[in-house]
């Protein structure tokens, strides 16, 4: 059945974007985080205020999911969605935190580069939930967003294997692993978004 055929319930469209633009906030504070490092505690715990602002609003999908009749998509593909985007929030929350706790140096430009990579996956996650109801459009948002993630794997890969061969010291070895590691996860939690929406696109072509 297609999307056109049940408009009953178009308010959970609403909130997923408005999840989609609190991806958005996080993924531009985390870059300005890491290219401006300075006031790294106040910037992180602002990044903590957007994933909590988030989880308000995942929590509304769900409320809102388990009293509707009739829903848009499918059950499962409203429960996926919601929480890979709020996964990759909580993935740019995490990551900000150990930058704060951890009393690392300036970020090195390889971060950075990863923060501008999640930064225009996020923007790219924005435009793509926008089109849900549109999904003829949706592919070039897809193919980007899966592009930007192998990007970022090919980066943090190489960075961990560098910090194995030119890191002596343990302690900052495995604080920058873990924010690679982190930082990796956040770019796959931004594929999953993109395969969500893939499925939800085939299942209702």
């Amino acid at each position: 059945m297609g999307w056109s055929l049940l408009p009953r319930e178009e308010k959970f469209f609403t909130l997923f974007e408005r999840m989609a633009a609190k991806v958005v906030e996080a993924a531009r504070q985390f870059r300005d985080l890491v290219e401006n490092f300075t006031d790294v505690a106040e910037k992180s715990k602002r990044i903590k205020e957007v994933e909590h602002e988030a989880d308000v609003i995942a929590h509304e999908v769900m409320d809102k999911l388990n009293k509707s009749f009739i829903t848009p998509l499918e059950r499962e593909d409203i429960r996926a969605l919601t929480a890979y985007l709020d996964d990759v929030i909580d993935d740019i929350e995490a990551t900000s935190s150990k930058l704060a706790l951890y009393g690392v140096g300036k970020p090195t430009r390889e971060v950075g580069e990863l923060a501008r990579i999640i930064c225009k996956a996020a923007d790219e996650i924005e435009k793509a939930v926008k089109h849900l109801q549109r999904p003829q459009d949706l592919t070039i948002f897809l193919i980007e967003i899966n592009r930007l993630e192998n990007m970022a794997d090919q980066i943090c890969r190489e960075q961990v294997a560098k910090l194995f061969n030119e890191v002596s010291d343990v302690r900052e070895l495995i604080k920058w692993k873990e924010i690679y590691e982190q930082l990796e996860t956040c770019a796959d939690r931004c594929e999953d978004v993109a395969d969500v929406i893939e499925d939800i696109v085939v299942k209702n072509a």
